[in-house]
């Protein structure tokens, strides 16, 4: 313990004792918690036994559970969203719209009963009359997906070209392929 500072009184001339300033560990008025001597943790009962196999034979079926929730939910939300976002568009439509879908909804009805006797018609025709009737009422959306499918096609279309020239033309022992004789 440091020895006590001498300093005069402000009252007076008298020389009086201080006591150097406390530790904050000396103001608390709690003082440190006594350390217990380790208890030993019980032993594990039946119960708890049966519990913790339970949830080990359990294990890989929440795994897999988690596992297809996770791959599903986006796909429950992206349903929900369209489903509000179609309820919010019906319930405040443009002008004309119900007439435009009776119009293409009826041509899809007259596809099926042109399309007698046969599976093919009974898909193309539907298709086609609704696809024709909805052009006409919306031809800027038309073109744009007549653009982007003919892209997609003529893609597919090159790429089909380029695997029948390989079956056709393999290639030979030093990795090129052989040049036809009659090009033009």
């Amino acid at each position: 313990m440091p020895a006590p500072v001498l300093a005069a009184s402000p009252f007076g001339d008298e020389e009086t004792k201080t006591t150097p300033p406390l530790l904050l560990d000396e103001l608390s008025p709690y003082g440190a918690p006594q350390r217990a001597a380790p208890r030993p943790e019980p032993e594990a009962g039946d119960l708890e036994q049966r519990v913790a196999s339970l949830r080990q034979l359990a294990g890989p079926y929440t795994g897999w559970c988690r596992g297809v929730y996770d791959r599903i939910k986006p796909k429950v939300q992206g349903a929900v969203t369209a489903g509000s976002d179609t309820y919010a568009y019906l319930k405040n439509p443009p002008k004309d719209f119900y007439a435009r879908a009776g119009v293409i909804g009826f041509t899809g009805v007259l596809g099926v009963f042109l399309a007698r006797r046969s599976r093919v018609k009974k898909l193309v025709y539907p298709v086609g009359l609704m696809t024709v009737s909805a052009s006409l009422y919306y031809p800027e959306r038309a073109a744009a997906v007549a653009k982007s499918t003919g892209d997609s096609v003529y893609d597919r279309a090159v790429q089909s070209y380029a695997a029948l020239e390989r079956m056709v033309n393999p290639p030979g022992e030093d990795g090129k392929v052989p040049a036809s004789d009659d090009k033009p």
